[in-house]
């Protein structure tokens, strides 16, 4: 079985629940540790060849941060991928690469989203309402020919393009995983006038076995999807 890769772009943010589910399911990973391995386009940069899919986690950069190597590698890395028509799973900061790859636009979110949501699905099988863990200050809009699967009153929250899918919530990422960005990101909270991270992460204390579940879900759909465009290619 051809393994998948999973870009990772920071220490705090791992594969996570998407690690968990790759070892239950006996799927073969690959972690590209983007920022430990040197920048991407410093001699670490992965071939997309004989790959099952690509994963790319959040991280603290914007696709918009073309003028960061690690940033402008890995949103060519992702185009490789698309142009192979080689599935994408993008999760956050992934999710708006492969937005911006796919011809959407990322920009400011009107507000940002942190802490547990709910969403409107059209899509509960493969995408189900949450909880979601969601920790972002930007958003995507629908790229051309994209099917909009998910959104909330900040934006679209998921999609499908052949057989990429992509999220503005992070499926993969736990409480303990979260409360770290929202260390990291004090200052920026104080500006925006946020207090209560921390109360907010842990006020999903008990959905977190049902986001857990949901993931899964997510995560078996988008699998499915690879399989069968990799059996479309033998």
């Amino acid at each position: 079985m051809k393994p998948g890769l999973i870009l990772q772009h920071g220490p705090t943010s791992p594969p996570g629940l998407f690690g968990e589910w790759a070892q239950s399911r006996d799927v073969p990973v690959e972690v590209c540790r983007t920022f430990a391995d040197g920048a991407l386009d410093n001699g670490g940069t992965p071939d997309v060849g004989g790959r099952a899919f690509v994963c790319c986690l959040g991280s603290k950069h914007s696709p918009l941060d073309r003028d960061v190597p690690v940033v402008a590698e890995t949103l060519a890395l992702v185009a490789q991928a698309v142009e192979r028509d080689l599935p994408v799973l993008g999760l956050c900061y992934g999710g708006q690469v492969l937005a911006d790859v796919l011809g959407g636009v990322v920009e400011p979110a009107l507000e940002a989203e942190l802490g547990w949501y709910t969403v409107e699905s059209d899509d509960p099988n493969l995408v189900p309402a949450g909880p979601w863990l969601e920790w972002h200050y930007q958003r995507f809009t629908l790229p051309p020919g994209a099917r909009e699967l998910a959104r909330s009153a900040a934006g679209v929250q998921a999609f499908t393009s052949g057989p990429h899918l992509g999220t503005q919530f992070h499926p993969e990422s736990t409480i303990e995983i979260v409360k770290q960005w929202a260390n990291s990101d004090r200052e920026r909270l104080e500006l925006l006038g946020v207090t209560d991270a921390e109360a907010r992460l842990e006020a999903g204390r008990e959905l977190a076995d049902t986001a857990r579940a949901h993931a899964f879900q997510l995560f078996d759909g988008f699998w499915e999807r690879a399989q069968r465009a990799e059996r479309r290619d033998q």
